[in-house]
């Protein structure tokens, strides 16, 4: 006996949808295609986040039972000898990355922008420094700051000026972390400024040198106005991934000299790992996420303070 089946049997997606009310049946499929990347970003994401903070209030045993503490944790930090030098830290590592890395793509792009000849190849020079390997670019940099045989102290030392110890010493340790820091991320900002300078009209430029507006009056009042948005943006993604910083001041300094380049994410790598007090370690967590949320809120609440609509 030969069985045979329909084929449009099955319900089909039209099917299914016609049920639903046309404002959400439109989305359904959208939906559909997006649950995967939701889940995913879900377990890896958000419940990290989740655990940790029901973990900061706890006294967390990997090998038993946890002990709920209530504050204990969060009391703890405050007698923490680190808590002083970490914010410190951390507000003159965001200082000095303004200073030595927020102007500096900016003028990258622009300079790019106004040659002529050869913008890719400096485009694809400038976005070097991205591609190479966080721990191959680290060694290379510990060979420039050597003290002894160092390139820079090389450069000095034609110069006449005495061998600096960049990384041991103090005052030089979190500007030359910076530098770092600056050298490997500056290619991908430049590149987003450079994206940003293709929307600006090319008839507003035009109506400038028409206007005998000299380059310099170009990038005042035509360039910076369109890329001031950008620049707002980035600027807030810059100061929240300095706060976060963690390869650079461990590979080079572990912390040191002192707690002179402490950063809060390497003082909770020290507490969870070295330590192994996971509680405290997620307390430190919470605290840092709370004070980036208070941070970037308050930067949004003064920009758009400053450019909401004016009226008489």
């Amino acid at each position: 006996m030969k069985v045979t089946y329909r084929l449009n049997t099955l319900p089909s997606i039209e099917g299914l949808t016609a049920r639903i009310p046309s404002h959400i049946s439109k989305q359904v499929a959208a939906y559909l295609f997006l649950l995967p990347a939701l889940l995913i970003f879900t377990l890896v994401a958000w419940y990290p986040i989740v655990r940790a903070f029901e973990m900061s209030f706890q006294d967390v045993n990997l090998v038993g039972d946890s002990q709920w503490i209530g504050l204990d944790n969060f009391r703890l930090m405050q007698r923490d000898p680190a808590l002083d030098a970490v914010w410190t830290n951390t507000f003159e590592f965001a200082s000095w990355s303004i200073l030595l890395g927020y102007a500096l793509p900016v003028l990258l792009a622009i300079l790019i922008r106004e040659m002529r000849v050869a913008q890719g190849f400096f485009r694809v020079v400038y976005f070097l420094p991205t591609v190479v390997p966080i721990s191959i670019a680290i060694i290379v940099w510990r060979l420039i700051y050597d003290p002894d045989a160092g390139f820079l102290n090389g450069i000095l030392g034609l110069a006449g000026i005495s061998a600096q110890h960049w990384l041991q010493d103090p005052a030089l340790a979190k500007p030359s972390i910076v530098l770092v820091m600056t050298w490997g991320a500056f290619g991908t900002t430049t590149l987003i400024y450079l994206s940003s300078l293709q929307e600006i009209p090319v008839e507003l430029y035009e109506a400038a040198e028409l206007d005998g507006a000299s380059p310099l009056r170009r990038i005042r009042h035509v360039t910076l106005p369109h890329l001031f948005p950008m620049m707002s943006l980035l600027f807030v993604f810059q100061v929240l991934s300095v706060a976060q910083v963690f390869t650079e001041p461990f590979l080079l300094t572990n912390g040191g000299p002192g707690r002179e380049t402490l950063t809060p994410v390497l003082h909770i790598y020290n507490r969870a790992f070295m330590r192994m007090d996971i509680g405290y370690a997620s307390a430190w967590s919470v605290m840092l996420v709370l004070v980036l949320m208070v941070f970037a809120g308050i930067y949004q609440g003064l920009n758009w303070y400053l450019n909401r609509p004016r009226t008489r």
